[in-house]
């Protein structure tokens, strides 16, 4: 899925993941993919220091994956 990388989009997708329960946070970290995923507690930690088309497409790779 190719989006356009706009601070909009990164948004919608944001609301997307809201809707399902989960909570974005934006961290440092030492994730070898640029996140963590905590499916027991709805967390989803995205690396803070990703730039804005690192984060949509990270929010992309784990979208097919919540519940």
């Amino acid at each position: 899925m190719n989006l356009k990388v706009t601070p909009n989009n990164l948004a919608k997708l944001e609301k997307i993941f809201e809707e399902s329960k989960y909570q974005i946070r934006y961290e440092k970290g030492t994730f070898m993919s640029g996140y963590c995923v905590l499916e027991h507690k709805k967390v989803v930690v995205v690396n803070k220091f990703l730039t804005l088309e690192g984060r949509i497409n990270t929010l992309l790779d784990i979208l097919p994956n919540i519940r």
